[in-house]
């Protein structure tokens, strides 16, 4: 590990959780996310455990060194050749959807009893291929996200909440752009923007285009910056291609729906489906995207922040995610005065095993018209279920047993 290392412990929690278990364990997200450092983190915690050095593997599959092993006759090879007989050998492949017909590696490996596989990958793919189907059941995937805001707080505590949530936007979420923050040299803002403009360029290049075989990376980026300009916003495939074509991008829906989903399969955007609250179903239009990174997005918009309504909602959006819940925006049927049928949003409807909670975020509801408008749409929900306003005014009130919370304070729990 270089000098430069963000804990993440609550990974370390998970993987320790799983840890001799009976399951293949992969950790997927965005590329530089920290899955490398976090399983390198681990393995730290293996040694402490009694675990030797010889008995941990890790394999960096997309180091030049490591080139020979993206055949998995050679890499099943060398793992073999250099297992601890008689001991619990732990084998971490770093970015093994390099490695063409790399499911037969693992699944070789799996056979083995002396062998706790973990596996990284950047594309989504990975678990909806064929070989991840035949291994229902005994594989199990760590969502991985770049840092929440508690991370970026413990690595610069303040308790300026409002100024650390504009560094958190200003400066990304990825963990490494925080080492040129604690370098703060007069050129910090050009660092950040190259080293993003690295993953921009590292996502599109090995994860969109080869993947889909896409070769204009010019009309991606164009897609890319309309997109981060409608977050938040419901938008049907569609639209969204009208739209362009009024840009001077011609797509037929057909294939900017290949587009986006490359962009999801490379965990780079986030769709939200939307949910009828009354006929408690998923609806498969008019979605919503979010995008993993606000620094991304500071990048492609040319630094502009002032849509600061929706870049809150996507921060929340990723937030919820980082909590383990299934994310929906929600709709709920009313009648109006004259009897017609209107919907109002709720901005998240939040799964869980335990069942539902609702939210609707927002920057300010000091004006009573925002109070009124947000406190309607969760006035219409029936049931028991938690509901929340989440704002960056400071101070908790209750509404007839709708919380309001601040945001920041939300985020930093």
């Amino acid at each position: 590990m270089g000098d430069f290392v963000i804990e993440r412990p609550q990974y370390i929690k998970a993987l320790l959780m799983f840890k001799d278990t009976d399951l293949i364990k992969i950790l997927t997200g965005v590329r530089r996310s920290g899955k490398s450092t976090v399983y390198e983190l681990y393995a730290e915690e293996l040694k402490k455990q009694g675990v030797s050095p010889e008995q941990i593997k890790i394999i960096k599959l997309e180091e030049d060194e490591n080139a020979k092993l993206l055949d998995y006759h050679e890499l099943h090879r060398h793992i073999a050749d250099n297992l601890v007989k008689d001991k619990k050998n732990y084998i971490f492949l770093d970015e093994i959807q390099n490695v063409e017909n790399f499911e037969k590696t693992v699944r070789s490996l799996y056979e083995k009893k002396n062998i706790d596989i973990y596996l990284t990958g950047s594309n989504s793919k990975l678990q909806s291929s064929e070989w991840a189907t035949s291994l229902t059941g005994r594989y199990i995937e760590i969502k991985m996200f770049p840092l929440s805001f508690k991370e970026f707080l413990s690595i610069r505590p303040t308790n300026n909440l409002d100024k650390a949530y504009a560094e958190y936007l200003a400066y990304s979420s990825f963990p490494y752009a925080q080492y040129f923050v604690k370098l703060n040299t007069p050129d910090l803002k050009k660092q950040i923007e190259i080293y993003l403009n690295g993953i921009y360029d590292t996502v599109v290049l090995y994860d969109v285009m080869s993947k889909k075989n896409i070769t204009n990376a010019s009309r991606i980026k164009r897609i890319m910056k309309f997109m981060a300009s409608a977050i938040g916003s419901e938008i049907s495939i569609k639209r969204m291609s009208d739209m362009l074509k009024d840009d001077g991008i011609v797509l037929q829906p057909s294939v900017l729906d290949d587009y986006i989903d490359a962009f999801k399969d490379a965990y780079i955007w986030y769709q939200a489906d939307r949910y009828d609250i009354r006929g408690r179903k998923v609806l498969k239009t008019q979605n919503k995207y979010y995008l993993v990174d606000m620094g991304i997005r500071n990048m492609l918009m040319n630094d502009n922040i002032k849509d600061t309504g929706h870049i809150l909602e996507n921060v929340v959006y990723l937030e919820l995610l980082r909590r383990g819940y299934k994310v929906y925006v929600g709709k709920i049927d009313y009648k109006n005065k004259d009897r017609v049928v209107e919907n109002k949003e709720i901005d998240f409807v939040a799964e869980t095993s335990n069942g539902l909670e609702y939210y609707q975020v927002t920057d300010t509801i000091n004006d009573p018209k925002t109070l009124e408008r947000e406190l309607a749409s969760l006035k219409l929900i029936k049931d028991n279920y938690p509901k929340y306003i989440l704002t960056r005014d400071y101070g908790s009130k209750d509404y007839d047993g709708i919380r309001q919370l601040n945001v920041l304070e939300w985020l930093a729990q």
